[in-house]
């Protein structure tokens, strides 16, 4: 082939490319951006500035002093440890459906998903039912045995909690196959639009700021917590609100961090609602490249003891790798971390309830078993 001819066939793939890419880019699970009356009631949070939500301390992304591209392409191309395991996540597969409702108990769904009994009422907090947690096939695919619940799994859920839209907590596919079975909606402002875009009644999905609370009944009341973090499913950023969920019943307190830097917010929210019975913890995908918004083992150690936290189950892990430390390196450093600490470290396995009551329980270091 000569050299005109070749210019002329690479000039034609990516003209089509780029066309392919623009066609994709408008597929339904990119969700949809916050437009009209949303951006007039953002302009009375806080938390709002200039067209985009801010964190409560300064929160550069890029922590390394590499840029944006450098960062991914090393993540592409650079010696990696050993982000996934070397075999099967032990798992064990729990009939929600034969719970006793009036027993408070959290099931651990893997990475940051969670179902939840509480005061009678069933929430599930980003929900992730699909092998990848990435807008392409085959980027962010999950651990092998990790894929044990689907939506057809669960109940009609009284409340679904989405901490924010980043594709690890909000799962388009997820959320198409919940819509029959949810009967109210909680999120962070401006996560609605890719509700509403999907289908979802307007009127069962409240978005809420920083501090703003909820009764959903007289036995749960949800308060939406600050978060250290970023949004966005695509390349524009911020354009939405990440969260934390505290969660209160007669007899209960619970915390949800969601995706999170360390911060001081967490000494606030213990002073303000602490103690807190139970509390899981962004305790994975750290990385020196984007330290300030995610939390490693040591500051999740910490966190919890600034939230007074009677018990701790570290998320974010399990199930996805997103960050180049080892995948069973989290277990290993909150183990050490917790050691002398004023909580009680709580690693259930994938899809085992673990119960808020005082019953007497016992957590292995079930990590240790794969190979």
């Amino acid at each position: 082939m000569n050299r005109r001819r070749l210019l002329k066939v690479s000039a034609g793939l990516v003209v089509l490319g780029a066309a392919g890419g623009a066609a994709y880019s408008q597929h339904p699970l990119f969700g949809k951006q916050p437009q009209g009356e949303r951006l007039l009631r953002f302009a009375a949070s806080p938390n709002y500035a200039n067209g985009v939500f801010r964190n409560q301390i300064a929160s550069p992304l890029l922590t390394s002093g590499q840029s944006e591209l450098g960062m991914w392409m090393s993540s592409l191309f650079e010696e990696k440890g050993q982000p996934r395991p070397p075999g099967a996540i032990p798992a064990v597969k729990t009939d929600f459906r034969a719970l006793d409702l009036a027993q408070d108990l959290v099931v651990w769904l893997g990475h940051s998903s969670y179902y939840v009994q509480l005061g009678g009422q069933r929430i599930l907090i980003d929900p992730i039912f699909s092998t990848n947690a990435a807008p392409l096939p085959f980027v962010n695919t999950a651990f092998d045995g990790t894929n044990v619940y689907t939506a057809e799994d669960v109940p009609d859920v009284d409340v679904l909690l989405i901490t924010h839209d980043h594709y690890d907590h909000l799962d388009y596919p997820s959320a198409l196959a919940l819509k029959s079975k949810v009967k109210r909606v909680m999120t962070g402002l401006g996560v609605g639009a890719h509700f509403e875009a999907w289908g979802y009644d307007a009127r069962v999905v409240r978005e809420a700021d920083w501090y703003d609370a909820v009764e959903f009944s007289p036995e749960l009341r949800i308060v939406v917590t600050p978060a250290r973090h970023f949004s966005g499913r695509t390349l524009r950023r911020n354009r939405s609100l990440w969260v934390g969920f505290a969660l209160f019943s007669p007899k209960r307190r619970l915390f949800f961090s969601g995706d999170t830097g360390y911060a001081p917010h967490f000494a606030e929210l213990g002073r303000r609602y602490g103690p807190f019975d139970w509390v899981a913890l962004d305790s994975g995908q750290y990385d020196a490249r984007w330290a300030n918004v995610h939390m490693n083992p040591e500051q999740a150690a910490q966190a919890a003891d600034d939230l007074r936290a009677k018990r701790l189950t570290p998320g974010h892990i399990g199930r996805f790798s997103i960050s180049r430390h080892d995948w069973d390196d989290p277990f290993k450093r909150i183990t050490a971390a917790s050691q002398g600490r004023g909580y009680a470290l709580w690693t259930p396995e994938i899809g085992r309830p673990i119960f808020l009551d005082d019953r007497a329980q016992e957590f292995t270091r079930w990590w240790e078993t794969v190979s």
